[in-house]
């Protein structure tokens, strides 16, 4: 399921892309480890590409691949995983984003999502 909506948003991101005054491909290359309290718990690593773009106030970006699952004491595990996201800016100091990802899973797949405001000094 989730590689269907990542591939559709791609191939809708890509459709767009002349339409963007900025919009490229990358190669974004993540590591996420975590700990409670001193136990670690184990590490995912993106290995991700994707679409950016914008255009006036608006930016946003597309990525997905394989995302390799390090759980502390257990298997190395290939899964696939994505992200979809964007900014509006709000004035020259103020911008909001936003983000979607999602990776999957054996027994289910597991998504996440994000929210915030950025204020420029």
């Amino acid at each position: 399921m989730i590689r269907s909506i990542v591939f559709g948003a791609a191939a809708g991101a890509l459709a767009l892309a002349p339409l963007s005054a900025i919009a490229g491909p990358y190669a974004n290359i993540e590591a996420n480890a975590g700990w409670s309290g001193s136990d670690y718990s184990g590490s995912v690593t993106d290995l991700h590409v994707g679409w950016e773009g914008g255009e006036g106030v608006y930016s946003y970006y597309l990525q997905g691949g394989p995302a390799i699952v390090m759980p502390d004491g257990g298997d190395t595990e290939m899964e696939f995983s994505g992200k979809i996201g964007g900014a509006v800016a709000a004035s020259e100091k103020l911008s909001v984003y936003g983000e979607i990802s999602g990776i999957t899973g054996d027994d289910n797949n597991s998504y996440g999502g994000k929210a915030g405001v950025k204020f420029l000094f």
